[in-house]
């Protein structure tokens, strides 16, 4: 089963996605931005969400880590907990 790794930032609007997704574009720090802004407890960890399988994670978010270019900041994205900006950091398919 295919495997990745990834990390993200959790907010309540698509607002302040699209807010820090700007700051990242100009070289902000993913994992400082993440510690700030994340809703999530991953942000405690810079967003880190580990490796974990397809399918373990809800769909919006599965599909963009399954299926988007690696290393590439994408979003927002939106699912029942909030608005995300997802970085795949790897992936084995």
């Amino acid at each position: 089963m295919a495997t990745a790794c990834a990390r993200h930032i959790l907010v309540k609007t698509r607002e302040q996605a699209e807010v820090i997704k700007k700051k990242l574009a100009v070289g902000g720090d993913f994992s400082k931005l993440a510690k700030q802004n994340s809703l999530c407890p991953s942000g405690k960890k810079g967003g880190d969400l580990g490796e974990f399988r397809r399918g373990a994670m809800v769909k919006p978010f599965d599909t963009v880590v399954f299926t988007k270019p690696v290393l590439k900041v994408h979003g927002p994205i939106k699912t029942k907990f909030g608005f995300h900006l997802i970085e795949t950091i790897y992936r084995n398919d």
